[in-house]
């Protein structure tokens, strides 16, 4: 397992809610390449919750969309947008009961539609927000010029180099 660098972080007024680092109301998660899946863990905030102690389900989604978006780029070196969630919540998921996992991986490509399945897991590692994400992915000239995407490389420090530190008991 590899960590992600996010390369946005340099770019002029970047303040993604996903993924920004110096966001301080954001989410800042941080991704991991582990074979065909990215992956992330993150620990609920209190101030997330919907009804009392439970992650709010737009946060959810915001979760799962943001890691389908990094799957796009690592996986298939592009960007792209949301076309579609098709998100089913089968389990609670407590903001007290410790970290969540997600991870994501690309289903299948038509075209320039990628499907990623996506499945956000409790501490216990228990399914409890799955589905598919629909991405609309641009060629990558158009990925670069329009939606800032990187040189490949700078997302990842040295690409034979394996990480695992805080993803290292993620469920496979």
């Amino acid at each position: 397992m590899r960590e992600i660098n996010n390369p946005y972080t340099t770019l002029d007024g970047y303040n993604c809610f996903g993924c920004s680092p110096n966001n301080s109301i954001g989410l800042q998660l941080r991704f991991f390449e582990d074979g065909e899946y990215v992956r992330s863990e993150w620990l609920p905030k209190p101030h997330l919750s919907g009804y009392k102690n439970i992650l709010h389900g737009g946060i959810q989604a915001t979760l799962l969309d943001e890691i389908a978006s990094w799957t796009v780029q690592v996986k298939l070196r592009t960007a792209g947008v949301t076309a579609n969630l098709d998100l089913r919540y089968k389990k609670p998921v407590y903001v007290d009961q410790g970290k969540i996992f997600l991870q994501a991986r690309v289903k299948s490509v038509e075209r320039n539609i990628a499907h990623v399945e996506v499945e956000l897991l409790n501490d216990n590692r228990e399914i409890c927000c799955l589905g598919m994400i629909k991405y609309f992915t641009y060629p990558q000239e158009v990925a670069r010029t329009k939606l800032y995407y990187p040189e490949f490389g700078k997302f990842f420090t040295d690409s034979d180099k394996t990480s695992g530190t805080d993803c290292q008991n993620h469920p496979k």
